[in-house]
Protein backbone atom coordinates (compact mmCIF):
# COMPACT_ATOMS: atom_id res chain seq x y z
CA UNK A 1 0.00 0.00 0.00
CA UNK A 2 2.87 2.28 0.98
CA UNK A 3 4.56 1.94 -2.39
CA UNK A 4 1.55 2.72 -4.60
CA UNK A 5 0.66 5.93 -2.17
CA UNK A 6 4.98 6.43 -3.08
CA UNK A 7 3.70 5.86 -6.82
CA UNK A 8 0.84 8.46 -6.84
CA UNK A 9 2.71 10.78 -5.46
CA UNK A 10 5.21 10.60 -7.94
CA UNK A 11 3.16 10.02 -10.94
CA UNK A 12 1.48 13.63 -9.43
CA UNK A 13 4.66 15.47 -9.37
CA UNK A 14 5.61 14.64 -12.89
CA UNK A 15 2.11 15.00 -14.28
CA UNK A 16 2.09 18.59 -12.88
CA UNK A 17 5.31 19.76 -14.24
CA UNK A 18 3.90 18.94 -17.53
CA UNK A 19 0.69 20.55 -17.16
CA UNK A 20 2.67 23.67 -16.50
CA UNK A 21 3.98 23.47 -19.67
CA UNK A 22 1.17 23.34 -21.36
CA UNK A 23 -0.61 26.34 -19.71
CA UNK A 24 -0.96 27.86 -23.00
CA UNK A 25 -3.89 25.70 -23.97
CA UNK A 26 -3.75 27.17 -27.33
CA UNK A 27 0.18 26.45 -28.32
CA UNK A 28 0.47 24.87 -31.61
CA UNK A 29 3.59 21.64 -32.10
CA UNK A 30 6.23 22.35 -34.44
CA UNK A 31 9.19 21.19 -36.10
CA UNK A 32 11.70 21.46 -32.86
CA UNK A 33 9.01 20.91 -30.15
CA UNK A 34 10.08 17.45 -28.26
CA UNK A 35 6.81 15.80 -26.87
CA UNK A 36 6.32 12.21 -24.70
CA UNK A 37 3.25 9.79 -25.70
CA UNK A 38 2.41 7.42 -23.14
CA UNK A 39 -0.22 5.22 -22.76
CA UNK A 40 -1.68 4.22 -19.06
CA UNK A 41 -0.68 0.75 -18.41
CA UNK A 42 1.20 0.73 -21.85
CA UNK A 43 5.20 0.78 -21.08
CA UNK A 44 6.02 0.01 -24.90
CA UNK A 45 4.06 2.76 -26.12
CA UNK A 46 5.81 5.20 -24.32
CA UNK A 47 7.72 7.51 -26.85
CA UNK A 48 9.32 10.86 -26.12
CA UNK A 49 10.30 12.70 -29.46
CA UNK A 50 11.35 15.75 -31.00
CA UNK A 51 9.25 17.10 -34.33
CA UNK A 52 11.28 17.07 -37.99
CA UNK A 53 10.85 19.37 -40.19
CA UNK A 54 7.91 17.69 -42.01
CA UNK A 55 5.78 17.68 -38.45
CA UNK A 56 5.12 14.17 -38.58
CA UNK A 57 5.96 11.90 -35.60
CA UNK A 58 6.09 8.04 -36.20
CA UNK A 59 3.50 6.05 -33.49
CA UNK A 60 3.53 2.23 -33.01
CA UNK A 61 0.30 1.11 -34.43
CA UNK A 62 -0.74 4.29 -35.88
CA UNK A 63 2.68 5.12 -38.14
CA UNK A 64 2.83 8.36 -39.16
CA UNK A 65 1.11 11.21 -38.03
CA UNK A 66 1.20 14.92 -38.45
CA UNK A 67 1.47 16.63 -35.51
CA UNK A 68 2.48 20.40 -37.10
CA UNK A 69 -0.03 22.71 -36.32
CA UNK A 70 -1.74 20.60 -33.92
CA UNK A 71 -2.26 21.63 -29.86
CA UNK A 72 -1.31 18.91 -27.44
CA UNK A 73 -4.78 18.33 -26.85
CA UNK A 74 -5.75 17.63 -30.57
CA UNK A 75 -2.37 15.42 -30.59
CA UNK A 76 -3.66 13.15 -27.91
CA UNK A 77 -7.32 12.90 -29.41
CA UNK A 78 -6.05 11.98 -32.53
CA UNK A 79 -3.53 9.28 -30.82
CA UNK A 80 -7.08 8.12 -29.07
CA UNK A 81 -8.86 7.89 -31.85
CA UNK A 82 -6.62 5.84 -33.55
CA UNK A 83 -6.37 3.30 -30.87
CA UNK A 84 -9.97 2.83 -29.70
CA UNK A 85 -11.54 0.07 -31.23
CA UNK A 86 -8.69 -1.98 -32.98
CA UNK A 87 -6.28 -1.90 -30.04
CA UNK A 88 -7.90 -1.08 -27.13
CA UNK A 89 -11.25 -0.66 -25.44
CA UNK A 90 -10.85 2.54 -23.63
CA UNK A 91 -7.24 3.99 -24.27
CA UNK A 92 -5.90 6.37 -21.60
CA UNK A 93 -3.51 8.75 -23.66
CA UNK A 94 -1.77 11.50 -22.55
CA UNK A 95 0.86 13.90 -24.86
CA UNK A 96 2.77 16.19 -22.58
CA UNK A 97 5.65 18.87 -23.62
CA UNK A 98 9.20 18.20 -23.00
CA UNK A 99 10.58 20.97 -24.78
CA UNK A 100 9.11 23.93 -26.33
CA UNK A 101 11.24 24.97 -29.96
CA UNK A 102 13.95 28.07 -29.90
CA UNK A 103 13.09 31.10 -30.54
CA UNK A 104 15.97 33.02 -32.20
CA UNK A 105 17.53 36.48 -31.35
CA UNK A 106 19.89 38.95 -33.63
CA UNK A 107 20.96 42.24 -34.02
CA UNK A 108 22.00 44.60 -31.03
CA UNK A 109 22.50 41.82 -28.37
CA UNK A 110 25.27 40.44 -27.08
CA UNK A 111 24.76 36.90 -27.67
CA UNK A 112 23.04 36.21 -30.94
CA UNK A 113 21.31 32.43 -31.36
CA UNK A 114 18.57 30.71 -30.38
CA UNK A 115 17.49 29.97 -26.97
CA UNK A 116 14.92 27.70 -25.26
CA UNK A 117 11.81 29.03 -25.38
CA UNK A 118 9.17 29.59 -22.04
CA UNK A 119 5.71 30.46 -22.23
CA UNK A 120 5.13 34.21 -21.37
CA UNK A 121 8.27 34.88 -22.70
CA UNK A 122 8.59 38.60 -23.42
CA UNK A 123 11.09 40.71 -25.55
CA UNK A 124 12.98 42.13 -22.24
CA UNK A 125 13.36 38.32 -20.87
CA UNK A 126 14.81 37.15 -24.45
CA UNK A 127 17.14 39.98 -24.68
CA UNK A 128 18.17 39.01 -21.08
CA UNK A 129 18.88 35.63 -22.11
CA UNK A 130 21.40 36.79 -24.98
CA UNK A 131 23.39 38.54 -22.13
CA UNK A 132 21.47 42.05 -22.88
CA UNK A 133 21.71 45.21 -25.24
CA UNK A 134 24.92 46.33 -26.74
CA UNK A 135 25.59 50.11 -26.24
CA UNK A 136 24.24 50.77 -29.68
CA UNK A 137 20.98 48.81 -29.55
CA UNK A 138 17.84 51.10 -30.07
CA UNK A 139 14.55 49.91 -27.73
CA UNK A 140 12.36 51.62 -30.39
CA UNK A 141 13.16 49.36 -32.99
CA UNK A 142 12.68 46.19 -32.28
CA UNK A 143 10.76 43.97 -34.57
CA UNK A 144 9.63 40.49 -34.47
CA UNK A 145 9.40 38.03 -37.49
CA UNK A 146 6.60 35.10 -36.39
CA UNK A 147 7.21 31.43 -37.63
CA UNK A 148 5.43 30.74 -40.64
CA UNK A 149 5.29 34.93 -41.92
CA UNK A 150 9.13 35.20 -41.65
CA UNK A 151 8.46 37.56 -44.32
CA UNK A 152 6.82 40.16 -42.33
CA UNK A 153 7.94 42.33 -39.39
CA UNK A 154 5.90 43.31 -36.67
CA UNK A 155 6.86 46.20 -34.42
CA UNK A 156 7.26 45.31 -30.71
CA UNK A 157 8.27 46.77 -27.40
CA UNK A 158 10.25 45.47 -24.46
CA UNK A 159 7.29 43.72 -23.07
CA UNK A 160 5.51 42.44 -26.31
CA UNK A 161 5.44 38.59 -26.14
CA UNK A 162 7.42 35.85 -27.78
CA UNK A 163 6.49 32.82 -29.49
CA UNK A 164 8.38 29.96 -29.83
CA UNK A 165 9.97 29.57 -33.16
CA UNK A 166 10.12 33.62 -33.52
CA UNK A 167 12.94 35.50 -34.53
CA UNK A 168 13.82 39.08 -32.55
CA UNK A 169 15.69 41.62 -34.42
CA UNK A 170 17.03 44.57 -32.41
CA UNK A 171 18.43 47.61 -34.41
CA UNK A 172 20.88 49.84 -34.05
CA UNK A 173 19.74 53.57 -32.95
CA UNK A 174 21.03 56.64 -34.29
CA UNK A 175 22.88 59.17 -31.89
Amino acid sequence: MQQLVVLFVALCISWSSWVKAQDDAGYLLGPGDKIIIQVYGEEELKIETQLTDSGKINYPFLGEIMAKGLTIKQLENRIYTGLKGDYFVEPNVFVGMVEYRPFFINGEVKQSGGYPYKPGMTVNQAIALAGGLTERASKEKIFIYREGNKSQALNANLSSRVNAGDTITIEQRFF
